[in-house]
């Protein structure tokens, strides 16, 4: 049996939702589809949704200070503006960014940021 797919939504767990909230929709711009007293958030991001939903207590370690989530997941946003001016831009924010690369044969840049829970996402555009 084949199963079409269609990723239709990526969640993080996150500590404090109001604020990755505000962090994606105040510098990306996303739009909020469906949010839930502080515990969940839908923002639209084209053909994917970002669900942002709280962690349990249960798993978070109230010794070792600011929260930063150690996962081994990244978003990527394709984006058609100029990487130079957007990286720049987004530094002026102070959104901790990476410096911009690209491969041998491949038809794209690439800028990896974090946003302030430490969730890693790349902007990318094409040559």
């Amino acid at each position: 049996m084949e199963i079409k797919l269609n990723l239709n939504t990526i969640i993080l767990y996150v500590q404090d939702v109001d604020n990755l909230k505000s962090f994606y929709t105040e510098v990306f711009k996303l739009k909020v589809i469906e949010e839930y007293q502080s515990t969940w958030a839908l923002l639209k991001t084209g053909n994917c949704h970002l669900g942002l939903h709280k962690i349990g207590d249960q798993y978070l370690d109230k010794t070792k200070g600011p929260f930063k989530f150690d996962n081994n997941a990244k978003l990527v946003f394709e984006i058609e503006e100029d990487l130079n001016k957007v990286r720049t831009h987004l530094i002026d924010q102070n959104v901790a960014m990476r410096e911009i690369k690209t491969f041998d044969n491949y038809a794209y840049w690439l800028c990896d940021g974090e946003d302030p829970e430490g969730n890693v996402f790349q902007l990318k555009q094409r040559k």
